[in-house]
Parts: structure tokens; C-alpha cells; sequence
């Protein structure tokens, strides 16, 4: 492998969102400014979804306001409705992301809607992107499991992974929001949904939460992906999925990329830095295995 793979570096706001304790707004600033300086290409920047479901992203507005946007570098935001649209328009987003699930009973249990009826409310945020030139990142959570009605078929997240795409995503990430995946699973699951979706148009999100992580992003890789979500000191996790570790680390990722010889334009000893950085703020240690083994001293 002599090719390159693109990070989609999510930690903050995947990686902060279930903090229980209100991360300063400061911090999360100091997080992306931090991160843009590391050679990553794509940091999601926060989410304007309500206040009311996800406090520790009330100040949205603020946080992207004050960070320190660089050239060539995409600061994305998740946005649930158009209200969020025009929330993250106001302060000068250029790239939003939508999100559903490929299980039925999540989407249920977590907007109270079917996947259709989810795919439908995209619908005027999708044509207001498109006269605005906004590019739009679609995610689809729960492809590999589902907390709430367990397996989930194959053809509803090729369905959903095709929806979003024919609505106009440039790309679509595959969530394994409890990380219940294994290797032959995950690219059981990338070889359906590329049959229908270009394997360029697709990215792997994968939380650790059974230590799988990078085994399935390894067994994909062998089919073509080439992009990754991942979140530094492996920060994040899914609040429905027992014992769930988090998101897989930035820091491992890079390391068995840049091990199997791929590019990622990412300095993997400033983002190690900024992983133990971010780790004494939320007063633990790093999440990442790479962050742990390269401290000083």
C-alpha cells in the first residue's frame, strides 16, 4: 500500500459531547487550533444541535467563532434541522453534516422517527446546502449493531448509505456506534454498501469499545477505503453501549497507517502531544495506546 488516507479527526465533538463535566469553551478553541497545526485535513469542529439534548455543546456558535480557521483545512459541523443550519450558517460554517441510523428502533428511541421520516427532514437542509454551495458529510450510526434491537440487516444500512448519498453527501461515514464489530463484520458491511456506493464516496467510524477498532479499519482497508474518522486520546464513546472505551484513538490509526506505508500528512508526535494535552484537561489519562507509550519521561 503506497497511497494516502484522510483523517476525519472528530474529537470535538464526538469526542467531547458525552463529557459529563462542561469542557470550557476555551479548551475546546485551544483542542482545534491545536489540531489544525498537526497536518490533519478535516477536524469537525462541534455541533449546533439544541442545547437541551446536548448541553456540553451549547456554545457552538462561540467555540467556531473563535478558532482559528486555516487554509485548506475543512472545520465540518453536525446539524440536525434547518434551525441548526441557519445557527452554523450565521457564523461562517462551509461544511455541515446529517446523521441517521440504519437501525430503526435507534432512530425511534433517538429523534422519535422512522428512517424514512429522518431521511425526509434532511430534505430542505440538503437544497438550502445545495443553493448555498455548503458541502454536506452524511453519517450512518449503528451498521454493525444496535443497542436497542440488536443485529442490524445489511440492506437497511445499503439503503440508508445510498439515501444520503443520492441526497447529495459527498461522502457517507459508517458508524459502529457500539462498537460490537469484528473484522470479517465490518467488511462483510463496506463490500454491500460499496456495491451501491462508490468505496471513494465512503469512511469508516469505529468505536473501540470491544478493542476491534483497528482490526476493522484494517480489514477495510483492503477494500478500498480511505477515509477514517477517528478522535484523539480516544476520546468519546456511545452513552448506550455498556463499558464503551470510546472512539478509536487518532494517534493508533496514524501509527498503523504510517506502519503499512500510507500517507496522512499527519505529524504523529504533535498529535500524540495534543491527545495527553487534552487528557489532562478532562483529568484522566490518554485514551491512546501510542499516546501512552511515546510520554516523556
Amino acid at each position: 500500500m503506497t497511497d494516502a488516507v484522510r483523517i476525519v479527526e472528530v474529537s470535538p465533538r464526538d469526542g467531547l459531547q458525552n463529557e459529563s463535566a462542561i469542557v470550557p469553551t476555551a479548551v475546546k478553541i485551544e483542542l482545534i487550533d491545536r489540531l489544525s497545526r498537526t497536518g490533519l485535513r478535516t477536524i469537525e469542529a462541534t455541533s449546533f444541535v439544541s442545547p437541551k439534548w446536548i448541553p456540553q455543546l451549547a456554545d457552538a456558535a462561540e467555540v467556531f467563532a473563535g478558532i482559528e480557521r486555516r487554509p485548506g483545512i475543512a472545520y465540518p459541523v453536525l446539524v440536525p434541522n434547518e434551525t441548526g443550519y441557519e445557527r452554523a450558517r450565521a457564523v461562517g460554517v462551509e461544511e455541515i453534516a446529517v446523521f441517521t441510523a440504519a437501525s430503526e428502533a435507534f432512530n425511534r428511541r433517538n429523534i422519535n422517527a422512522s428512517i424514512d421520516e429522518s431521511l425526509q427532514r434532511f430534505a430542505p437542509v440538503m437544497a438550502r446546502a445545495r443553493a448555498d454551495g455548503v458541502r454536506v458529510r452524511g453519517y450512518v450510526s449503528t451498521v454493525l449493531g444496535c443497542p436497542y434491537q440488536g443485529e442490524v440487516p445489511l440492506a437497511d444500512v445499503v439503503r440508508v448509505a445510498r439515501a444520503l448519498h443520492a441526497m447529495g453527501c459527498y461522502e457517507v461515514s459508517l458508524g459502529d456506534t457500539i462498537g460490537v464489530g469484528t473484522p470479517a463484520k465490518a467488511a462483510a458491511m463496506l463490500r454491500a454498501v460499496a456495491a451501491e456506493v462508490p468505496v471513494q464516496a465512503l469512511a469508516l467510524h469505529f468505536h473501540d469499545t470491544y478493542g476491534q477498532a483497528l482490526a476493522n479499519v484494517l480489514a477495510c482497508l483492503d477494500l478500498g477505503a480511505r477515509v477514517i474518522d477517528a478522535a484523539v486520546a480516544g476520546t468519546g464513546g456511545c452513552p448506550y453501549a455498556r463499558g464503551a472505551s470510546g472512539n478509536l484513538a487518532t494517534e493508533d490509526a496514524v501509527y498503523m497507517l504510517h506502519g503499512l506505508g500510507l500517507e496522512t500528512g499527519v505529524d504523529l508526535a504533535a498529535l500524540s502531544e495534543t491527545g495527553r494535552w487534552l487528557a489532562a484537561r478532562l483529568g484522566r489519562e490518554t485514551g491512546s495506546r501510542v499516546g501512552r507509550a511515546t510520554a516523556p519521561g
